[in-house]
């Protein structure tokens, strides 16, 4: 079950649903296969961990859990949008290449 997740990583989103709806944050993983990502500090949650090597001591960490890519808009200028797509064509050696650019849906603006 493949989702359109438009976000990728580093992008800024609001929550739009949920137990941390209002809050913002950085997008740290995607997960383009089951649709959901992890948000930094939205969804933390306590995770009983073992004593390793990497965690001497053990005991309960908070962590960050995935949320359903629904749940969250893209931040831009502030505000939540809609992300859409414009594509550009360009000559490049004698070739005509495509790009996919992501844009703003309410002002066309480009993201990246």
């Amino acid at each position: 079950m493949n989702v359109k997740v438009k976000l990728k990583r580093g992008d800024k989103v609001k929550v739009i649903a949920g137990k941390d709806k209002g809050k913002e944050g950085k997008i740290l993983v995607v997960d383009r296969k089951k649709g959901r990502i992890i948000v930094e500090g939205v969804n933390m949650v306590k995770k009983h961990q073992k004593a390793n090597a990497k965690n001497q001591q053990g005991g309960i960490v908070e962590k960050e859990a995935a949320i359903h890519a629904s749940n969250v808009m893209y931040l831009h200028k502030g505000k939540p949008v809609k992300i859409g797509y414009k594509l550009e064509e360009k000559e490049e050696n004698g070739k005509r290449v495509v790009k996919k650019l992501r844009i703003a849906r309410p002002s066309g603006d480009l993201i990246d």
